[in-house]
Parts: structure tokens; sequence; C-alpha cells
């Protein structure tokens, strides 16, 4: 394939996302959103996600309409505020508000009041870890209690995320209210996680402030991954309903606008952070260390990536190291009492349920992909946090594909890693990154 090919395909699609001044793109997105929201409404057999539905397609629609009237002004005029970049802004903020925020405080609400059909598995896992995390030292159930569970209890007694995720359990055990339902807490974190993103991309310390042509391109371009890790309906519905993996995601993102405006001291505090939640986080982490190592400061990077992981790790460690076992290796692995429920139907799923030796095949695919990743962090590491965010996108997006047991909802991180890249803005770097030439270099420097 020639270097004028991935041209091609950055040009079309600068050309569809800015078309209208970006409202077009606007309008599908919300149109589409819409139309999704009221078919899970219809059709979900997962009673939190149908009421989400029946919020969230009224919230879409509005937006629809707002974005719709917004096109409208743009044709007789194309200077009004009601078109600019500010005002899709504010249709994106409360857009968020009504599709995820709105229907997350609703559930909370009404599983307050009685309702059981109101909550993911997942948000009761995470509450039972804070208690426990009260009451014994460690968020972890272990093996033997887990078998003295009933049957039908014992996938809720595992827990199989990082330590740091039963934090967002204790407002739970220490009162019984809407707002110590843990989703509330994932929706604070996740925005002030995607708050200090957003600021310290707006504010960047490192780029021209007499470049305008940058400055133009690169805060709408950051209004669009915002859109992909906000009001995307496989994200409002995920925060609304479940809402552990936001927080998670937010971190991420947060580590490489961090990243792209020089801080890799805290970059790798904040992917660290995340990587204390879930195992998701740490192929991040390790491609952001190997950023940092081209910048001379893959150490100030792993002090956080690595540091922070491993310091909440280590109590559960101490306190009851083969409930940590089975939680987070045993289980994750199919070597627990149960197996996963993740089984969406991607490729490493229907290979493995569906060929002779099919877990084989998937795992040997997916250590295939491992390697070509590491293959080529070794020769082109990532100068900058551009390449460094699609590497990450794309890597996740091949592991979810070929993993044998996943989740249709993981797709939140690499769909938003991806559409961060173009919004990030690292000139320096972009000079010297051998994976960016040409017209790359040039986009890198004045809107990446």
């Amino acid at each position: 394939m020639t270097a004028a090919a991935p041209t091609a395909r950055r040009r079309g699609w600068r050309a569809l996302d800015s078309a209208a001044g970006g409202l077009a793109l606007d309008l599908a997105l919300y149109a589409g959103s819409a139309g999704f929201a009221a078919l899970t409404a219809a059709t979900s057999t997962l009673l939190p996600h149908r009421a989400w539905g029946g919020t969230a397609a009224i919230g879409y629609l509005v937006a629809a309409l707002a974005a719709t009237a917004q096109l409208l002004v743009r044709r007789h005029d194309p200077g009004s505020p009601l078109v600019s970049l500010p005002a899709r802004w504010a249709v994106t903020l409360v857009t968020w508000v009504t599709t995820a925020l709105l229907p997350l405080v609703l559930q909370s609400v009404e599983r307050a009041a009685g309702r059981t059909d109101r909550a993911q598995e997942e948000v009761l896992v995470v509450e039972q870890a804070g208690a426990r995390l009260v009451d014994h030292g460690t968020p972890y159930l272990g093996h033997d209690a887990i078998a003295a569970l009933p049957a039908d209890e014992r996938l809720l007694g595992y827990t199989p995320y990082q330590p740091g995720m039963a934090l967002f359990g204790l407002p739970r055990a220490a009162a019984d209210g809407w707002w110590t339902d843990a989703r509330v807490w994932f929706a604070l974190g996740t925005a002030l996680a995607l708050a200090l993103a957003v600021a310290a991309l707006r504010t960047d310390a490192t780029a021209p402030r007499t470049d305008a042509t940058a400055d133009r391109h690169r805060t709408p371009a950051l209004l669009r991954a915002v859109q992909a890790a906000t009001v995307l309906p496989i994200c409002a519905l995920t925060l609304a309903t479940g809402g552990d993996d936001l927080p998670v995601l937010a971190l991420c993102l947060l580590a490489l606008a961090l990243a792209a405006t020089g801080q890799p001291g805290r970059a790798g505090v904040a992917v660290g952070l995340a990587g204390a939640l879930k195992l998701f986080a740490w192929p991040v982490a390790l491609v952001l260390i190997i950023w940092g190592a081209t910048r001379r400061a893959g150490v100030r990077v792993a002090a956080g990536a690595v540091g922070l992981p491993v310091a909440a790790l280590l109590p559960a460690l101490l306190v009851d190291r083969d409930a940590l076992v089975e939680n987070v290796l045993r289980f994750p692995l199919g070597h627990g009492l149960v197996t996963s429920p993740a089984q969406s139907p991607f490729p490493g799923h229907l290979i493995a349920t569906g060929l002779p030796g099919g877990r084989l095949i998937a795992a040997g695919l997916l250590v295939a992909a491992g390697a070509a990743i590491a293959v080529r962090l070794a020769l082109r590491p990532p100068r900058t946090a551009a390449t460094t965010a699609l590497i990450c996108g794309y890597g996740l997006l091949a592991a979810i594909a070929l993993m044998p047991s996943t989740r249709f909802g993981y797709l939140l991180y690499p769909l938003a890693l991806l559409a961060l890249a173009p919004a990030l803005h690292d000139p320096e770097q972009a000079a010297t990154d051998p994976a960016l030439s040409g017209n790359s270099r040039a986009v890198a420097r004045g809107r990446a």
C-alpha cells in the first residue's frame, strides 16, 4: 500500500468530519444514537438496558433536533453563534446529561426504592468489594468462600478487577441511598478525568500560541473525542447501567492528554490510577512507558504507571494472597469455579467455540497479534502522543476481537482512543517520529 492511500483516507475522514462545520456528523451521531436507544428499549433482554433506552432515546432525539436547527441556521447565517463550536459543545454536554447521567440517576433512585432490576451485576460486585475492603482489608473472597456460596451466587462472589475498583463501592458500605450507588461515583470520576483532559489540551503550554490554524483544527477534534467518550451509545449505556469501564477509559484519555502536553510524570500517574482499577489500562501503560523512553522520561512514566497498580495490589496480597490470585488471575483465565459470562460473538469467541481446539487457535492468534505489536514498538517506538493513542487503540481492538471471552461493550476503549488521536498536539516530537511522514507530520504539528 502506498503512502497516498492512508493520506486519502485521512482527507476523506476530515471532509466528512468537517462537513457543514461539523454539524452534519453531529446530526448523524445523534440521529443514529436515537435509533439505537429506541431499538434497545424495544428489544433488549437486559432490563437496565431497556430502561436506559427509553430515557436516552428522548435525549438523543432532542439533540438531533438541535443539530438540525443548527444546520438550518447555518444555511442562512454561517457566522451565527448558534452554530459556533461553543454551541456544539453545549449540545454535547446537554446530551451527555440526558442520555447518560439522567438515566443513571433515575435507575439509582429506583434501585434505592426497592427495584432489583435497575443495575447490572458489576455494580453489585463493586459495592460488595467495597464492603469487604472495609470489613476484611481485601476486596476479594477466597476459593473456599466462593465455593460455599449457593451455585447461582458464585459469579457475583468474584471480583475480577484490580483492588482500586473497590474504592467506588465504599460509599455504599457507609450508607444506603441512591447517591451511594457505585455508578454515581463512576460518573463523578469519569467527569473529573475528562474535564482535566480537556483542560490540559485546551491550555497546552507546548503549543505555539500564534498557530491559529492548529487551534482551529485541534479544538473541533477534541470535541469529537469527547463525544466518543460520552454521548456515543456504547459509552452512555455503559455508564448508566454498569459504568466500571468509564473511569478507567477517562483516566487513559487523561494520561494521553498529559503526554501530549509534555507532562510524562503526570501521564504515568493517570494511567497508573487506571491500572489500579482494571487490567485494560495495562497495555496503555506499557505503550506510554515506551513513549516516555523516547523522551528520556521512561522512568518518570513508569514510576506512576507501574508503581500505583503495585501499591494497590500489595495490601490485598498481604491480607490474602490466594484470594487475590483466584479473582484477578484464575477467574479471568477461565479457571475459576464459574466461567465469565462475557460471550460476545467476536472472531476469537467464534473460533474458540466453533472449531476443534478452538481455544488454542484463538489464543495463538491473540499471541501473534501481541507479538506483531511488540515488534512494531521495538522497531518504531511511538514518539508522539497521537501515535501512542493509535497503537493503543488498534492494539486493544485486535485483542478484543481475538479474545475467547469478551464483551461488545469493551469496544468503547479502542473507539475513544482512536477518536482522541487527532486531538493530541505534540509538534516537537511529531517532527522526529518516523511513523509520521509528509502530510502526516503536518497533521501532527497542526491538528493532531
